[in-house]
């Protein structure tokens, strides 16, 4: 089956306007399959432990940058769940642009937010070395016991001169805000329908959604306007869209993490294809074997990665890209 036939055509409309579409965060806690952690906290509490952590980076750093906000909506839907299903749990993410100091700094201020958090007695969250002999490395680390995760990056400026731009993003483990419980809410993208969803689609999107989260490693970005879950109907059916995007990553993370996602897709067994950007950006569209399910994951211009997974209500069958 060809991909058109494999989701709706708003779906499809949707997909190509993500990749130049606008980016905006988060990682939770893993626990392997089982029912998810209550992580207890609220949204001030979240927020003021990730600028502590930020902080603990920043602070010590010689020469001393300013802090400049990125993004307006530090908190979003828990995109990193646990058991890969829905519920109301929500992150916070909060990221800062390191500025006010010159961009042959970016690299230096990268390894003292490094050393600081690890003074802290935090962990790295990669099995592998940073590597410092690229001039725009990156550190993901996260913190214990609490699990908030965050890193530091290097987003480039000029790469003739090696000069970047600093910036460290925290993201808190998924948590259940006071008052909520664990049933699921839909967001409304413009210009999609959002009527009650099904709950087994649902739970096919967004557990696609979970697992593709996972093989990014970057995390996700508090959800933007026209993001989250929604119908759609087209003359082909109705089906379930979930779509969200990570932070802006510099250019060669963001063709790294969709590498990664390819890599998942491939080794689970979905059939892959690059699809073709007006930008030349890097983007892929997989099929699930077993169902109509379709995923693409893309690189847009802002330098976000944008996710959106289409899946029709009427359960598995064969899909082809």
């Amino acid at each position: 089956m060809k991909l058109r036939k494999a989701i709706p055509a708003a779906a499809l409309l949707a997909m190509t306007i993500m990749v130049t579409a606008c980016g905006g965060q988060g990682d939770g806690q893993k626990t392997g399959g089982k029912a998810p952690k209550q992580v207890k906290m609220n949204e001030q509490q979240a927020i003021d432990r990730a600028e502590e952590i930020i902080h603990q980076a920043v602070d010590g750093m010689s020469p001393q940058p300013r802090l400049e906000r990125m993004g307006n909506a530090p908190v979003g839907a828990c995109i990193a769940r646990d058991d890969h299903g829905p519920d109301d749990r929500v992150q916070v993410t909060v990221i800062y642009k390191l500025t006010g100091v010159p961009g042959s700094e970016a690299q230096n201020l990268v390894r003292q937010a490094r050393d600081a958090w690890l003074k802290q007695g935090y962990k790295y969250n990669t099995s592998g070395e940073v590597d410092w002999a690229s001039p725009f490395p990156t550190v993901y680390m996260r913190t214990e016991p609490d699990d908030f995760w965050m890193d530091a990056v290097t987003g480039v400026t000029d790469r003739a001169k090696g000069e970047g731009v600093a910036s460290v993003k925290v993201t808190s483990p998924c948590f259940l805000p006071p008052g909520k419980a664990s049933a699921a809410t839909a967001a409304d993208p413009a210009g999609l329908e959002a009527p009650r969803i099904d709950e087994a689609a649902r739970d096919r999107a967004v557990g696609h959604s979970s697992r593709i989260y996972d093989a990014l490693h970057v995390g996700s970005a508090p959800t933007q306007p026209g993001e989250g879950l929604s119908t759609v109907r087209d003359e082909s059916g109705t089906s379930v869209h979930h779509t969200w995007s990570t932070p802006p990553l510099p250019q060669d993370e963001g063709v790294r993490a969709v590498a990664r996602a390819q890599a998942y897709f491939q080794g689970a067994g979905w059939n892959v294809r690059h699809m073709p950007t007006l930008e030349g950006l890097p983007a892929v569209v997989a099929g699930h074997p077993e169902e109509h399910t379709v995923a693409q994951v893309a690189v847009s211009a802002t330098g976000a990665v944008r996710v959106a997974v289409t899946t029709p209500l009427n359960g598995p069958a064969s899909a082809d890209v």
